[in-house]
């Protein structure tokens, strides 16, 4: 059975940093386009971040540019985002997601998706 477990959510004032992680089991994430997405009350899920299978690509969303980096661990089957210097627009439920055709922006291209952490920013 495929899972993604994240973790690493809370509140945090305006400017500070929190790490997400996402561990997998089930799956083998350096083989699949890993994303992170997050959804505010009454948006639609929005793409973050992706990376590549092969760990080579990753794009992101300008207004993260700078501020949010996405890593892995293959040997934990982990990826992270690091996000600093966040803003109260960052507040989201943020999930992760693996693509096993590629990656991308879209919700739809993912075929497995984690049960999304809770990030808050006060301003």
């Amino acid at each position: 059975q495929v899972q993604l477990v994240e973790s690493g959510g809370g509140l945090v004032q305006a400017g500070g940093s929190l790490r997400l992680s996402c561990t997998a089991s089930g799956l083998t994430l350096s083989r699949y386009g890993v994303g992170w997405f997050r959804q505010s009350p009454g948006q639609e899920r929005e793409f973050v971040v992706g990376m590549s299978w092969n760990g080579v690509s990753t794009y992101y969303i300008d207004s993260v540019k700078g501020r949010f980096t996405i890593s892995r661990d293959v040997a934990k089957n982990t990826v992270y985002l690091q996000m600093n210097n966040l803003k109260s627009e960052d507040t989201a439920v943020y999930y992760c997601a693996a693509a096993s055709g590629g990656s991308g922006s879209r919700p739809s291209n993912y075929d497995h998706w984690g049960q999304g952490t809770q990030v808050t920013v006060s301003s």
